[in-house]
């Protein structure tokens, strides 16, 4: 599984803590045993072959399934071994993070966690093809293929820099933003189609200086004074208390996006993934009671 995953035999072993001699003699055993090739070798590494990838859904399900039997056994208080691969959206990756891997370190040390920060369509289709476990998702039409959970609608704010002296208690009128340069994801990113679909029902023109769908290069753009943007406070609290940003809610037309937590629907959660979801959806709670991520929880509205 851990060789299917990385791709390498190296990594996997420092992954598992096996010499990779130890490691490549288990994969030689396991295809001789099963009487299949189980990974295409070359330079770069190993691919694991179509027998391999359907045989791999039925590992995960008994590992899955072993694990469940222990935390059975020991009514739930067993500390987790494996590897969980959650997936969020770069906005949210930054503040989940540290918690997460807080939680991990502190109830289950020996298991491994991986964190990936793409978009969401990237995401549903890892997701689906079993590339990641669990993942926060934008809100979009229901999948059969994944059961998703309300966790959050947030709220987008206007965001600049300490010389645009925006207020927090000054609200600026979103048709206002026409007479203001913009710096803005590109076209067909969520966040951009958000604000676009509300200028357009508004009838308002925006002018988009520099488009940027890498929120690193927002942020520098906005500091640098080449604009505003239009952004969740909650990756960027840190740079809001520090006043290197300053921010002010949009009204008339206030921009709100929705994100879901999911699991795929078609095969089992482990204990150690059933563990990763329930510690985001509790951290997430824990923000926005604090008012760290300014925004409404499904069960609150």
């Amino acid at each position: 599984m851990h060789v299917a995953e990385l791709g390498s035999l190296s990594k996997a072993s420092e992954r598992l803590h096996i010499a990779q001699p130890a490691l490549s003699r288990q994969v030689r055993h396991l295809e001789q045993e099963l009487g299949v090739t189980l990974f295409e070798r070359h330079g770069r590494g190993m691919h694991p072959t179509d027998a391999a990838l359907d045989i791999l859904e039925h590992a995960r399900n008994i590992m899955g399934e072993l694990d469940s039997i222990r935390a059975v056994a020991t009514d739930g208080h067993l500390q987790l071994r494996g590897h969980v691969s959650i997936g969020m959206p770069p906005t949210t990756g930054d503040i989940l993070t540290v918690p997460l891997a807080s939680a991990f370190s502190e109830q289950h040390p020996e298991a491994t966690l991986r964190v990936v920060n793409a978009y969401s369509r990237y995401l549903q289709d890892w997701l689906q093809r079993g590339d990641i476990d669990v993942a926060i998702l934008f809100d979009g039409p229901a999948l059969h293929s994944l059961q998703t959970t309300p966790l959050v609608e947030e709220e987008l704010f206007l965001i600049g820099a300490p010389s645009d002296a925006l207020d927090p208690d000054s609200p600026v009128a979103f048709d206002d933003l026409a007479d203001v340069t913009l710096l803005l994801p590109s076209i067909g990113h969520g966040l951009r189609s958000l604000v676009d679909d509300i200028a357009r029902q508004r009838g308002v023109q925006l002018q988009t200086s520099v488009e940027a769908d890498s929120y690193l290069a927002l942020n520098s753009l906005v500091r640098a004074g080449h604009g505003l943007t239009v952004l969740p406070l909650a990756p960027i609290h840190d740079e809001i208390r520090s006043q290197h940003l300053t921010y002010a809610p949009l009204i008339d037309a206030t921009p709100t996006r929705r994100l879901v937590l999911a699991l795929p629907s078609e095969r089992p959660s482990s204990p150690l993934v059933r563990f990763a979801a329930t510690t985001l959806d509790t951290t997430v709670r824990q923000l926005v009671a604090d008012g760290t991520w300014p925004g409404t929880m499904y069960s609150d509205s």
